[in-house]
């Protein structure tokens, strides 16, 4: 059976119990600041599982597509996504329990429709705690369709329970629906959740309760459904495999990554799982209709993550440039499904090669630096290695990488943060922001441009950075007049324009300060020193400076720079906030 058999006999089997077919909403949700993408059909459909009239009526079906990043780390086995297709039914205060469970087995066990085994089948429903009762009416009604009692397990809150989305709001509890990936000739006589070989492929949620302030659980006046399917695990089931990457949603890519490496996928499983999975979630988050490139916040982080997680697994192969290969492949696999992608294939294709070879140069450097036994908080700030793959690194060699340590580290040496809330990086790089990088940036082409107006050494005092702007203090006597001010402003604005790059280099401190490089703060480095310098060579640079990142690559990267404020702080030292827009 084809991926497009199921998606078919999916809708075309809730069409005949009188569902509504919707389409597939976008992957970044619409309204919705829980969550970065959509990571199940639900999210799209809230207003309406609280109340609201859905011009379908009460009774949807659609084919959502998914991204999920809470199990990155189990990307490389045989069953896990981050992108996925959910096939997803909704019953909005109409049917209940009893008839969503019958359907769930007959579409699962007729011959008319999937025509699976029911020996193959087993379930799980919730065993009741102190805010809600054992689900009995799932469990009896499991046991009249002839599920044997022995394949129908009563799991916890944490197994089979959903919501509510924040802390209060509409929750209840599930049954689960797995089916046997194993030996056919080997069907256990019973279910045990703990193996993995029993693999989830269908979810029907009951929305049947509401949690209030008092952590009461109330019954809701509109009883819900809400079920959700997984293509690629459903697929693999009905044809018998037990690796989903061997089914044609994957195999595809996996080929394409073979005659690309030369290897095989037999000896190769994880690298080229990994590598699949990631890219086709990339080919799908940058082929939205929303347009998210990879950046350093948001669904842009996630974004780049996957792009750059796929490029190191992709070295380990021994195959550089090659993201825009393998979308594509996804591309062309997808594009009748959905035509978004050839819509967008420009797009897609351009910002995976340039993020790919961004991080080609981090990568090269990072790694050498990691083998070498280099910090990560210098991973970090001076190579700009991402910290997530230091900590994967780590793992791999069999070690774990302190975090406190790193965080400690960067709140004593980061420059651009010495005056700043320690709090801003507990995060890690999605708090230190790209919006903080880039005014960081910004400051090295102010304290240039102040030197140049005033026509004298500037020494600076002190520095904040926040999201919104940059604070620098520096040394001079009086107040700078509206024609300083626009002055400076012009001469920031006018090598921004010139997109200039943004390099460094490690250098002995004494022979650091022979290069003229601005050291307002000499005192607070070691023997060696890390100089920023925005030009071409360190000879001919606009800007050299101290300092120990991080930084944009190029000041095209910057925006218009403006002043909004310049004001004493006491006697000789003045204070700029400038933002970028």
């Amino acid at each position: 059976m084809t991926a497009n058999e199921i998606r078919q006999k999916f809708l075309e089997f809730f069409k005949g119990k009188g569902h509504t077919v919707i389409p597939s909403a976008s992957l970044i949700p619409e309204n919705d600041p829980s969550v970065l993408f959509t990571t199940a059909g639900m999210h799209p459909l809230v207003p309406y599982l609280l109340g609201e009239n859905h011009p379908g009526g009460k009774r949807l079906v659609d084919i959502q597509k998914c991204v999920r990043t809470g199990d990155i780390d189990e990307v490389g086995d045989y069953s896990h996504h981050t992108f996925f297709e959910m096939l997803g039914n909704w019953s909005l205060g109409d049917y209940f329990k009893k008839e969503i469970i019958e359907w769930s087995y007959e579409f699962l066990t007729s011959l008319e429709w999937l025509g699976l085994d029911k020996n193959r089948i087993a379930i799980s429903v919730f065993e009741g705690d102190k805010d809600a009762p054992f689900d009995d009416e799932s469990y009896e009604a499991w046991k009249k369709l002839g599920i044997d009692e022995k394949k129908i397990a009563r799991l916890p809150k944490k197994n089979n329970w959903w919501g509510p989305v924040g802390d209060t709001g509409p929750c209840g509890p599930d049954t689960e629906m797995f089916c046997w990936a194993g030996d056919l000739n080997k069907i256990p006589e019973s279910f045990d959740e703990n193996n993995p070989l029993w693999l989830e492929i269908w979810n029907d949620v009951f929305m049947q309760y509401d949690k209030t302030k008092n952590d009461k659980f109330e019954q809701l006046s509109q009883k819900n459904v809400d079920t959700g399917m997984g293509l690629e695990r459903t697929l693999a089931v009905v044809n018998g495999l037990d690796d989903n990457y061997k089914t044609e949603l994957f195999w595809p890519i996996i080929q394409k990554i073979e005659e690309l490496s030369g290897r095989s996928y037999d000896n190769e499983q994880k690298a080229m799982r990994i590598i699949a999975d990631h890219l086709k979630a990339a080919t799908f988050i940058l082929g939205d209709e929303k347009g998210i490139m990879p950046s350093n916040t948001g669904q842009g982080y996630v974004l780049r993550r996957l792009i750059r997680r796929a490029v190191r697994y992709g070295k380990q192969l021994g195959i550089r440039y090659f993201t825009f290969e393998i979308a594509q492949v996804v591309i062309e696999m997808y594009k009748d499904i959905y035509p978004e992608l050839l819509k967008n294939k420009n797009f897609v294709l351009g910002n995976l090669s340039e993020e790919e070879e961004k991080f080609e140069k981090t990568l090269e450097k990072g790694l050498k630096e990691f083998d070498k036994g280099t910090s990560p908080f210098i991973l970090f700030t001076t190579y700009g290695f991402p910290l997530e793959m230091t900590k994967e690194l780590a793992k791999e060699r069999g070690t774990t990488m302190d975090e406190e340590e790193f965080y400690n580290e960067f709140k004593k040496h980061q420059e651009l943060s010495q005056t700043a809330s320690a709090g801003m990086f507990k995060g890690g790089l999605s708090d230190v922001g790209e919006e903080n990088i880039k005014l960081h940036t910004a400051t090295h082409l102010l304290r240039q441009a102040l030197e140049e107006v005033f026509g004298e050494k500037i020494i600076q005092k002190g520095s904040n950075i926040t999201t919104e702007r940059l604070r620098f203090d520096f040394t001079h006597n009086t107040k700078m007049t509206d024609e300083e001010k626009k002055k400076v402003e012009e001469l920031v604005n006018e090598k921004i324009k010139q997109k200039l790059s943004v390099n460094k280099i490690i250098m002995k401190k004494e022979e650091a300060k022979k290069t003229g490089a601005s050291h307002s703060f000499a005192d607070k480095y070691g023997d060696e020193v890390s100089v920023y310098y925005i030009g071409d060579s360190l000879e001919t640079a606009y800007s050299k400076e101290f300092c120990g990142g991080p930084h944009v690559e190029n000041t095209g990267e910057l925006g218009h720079f403006k002043i909004v404020k310049e004001e004493a702080v006491s006697a000789g030292i003045r204070r700029i906030k400038a933002i970028l827009e």
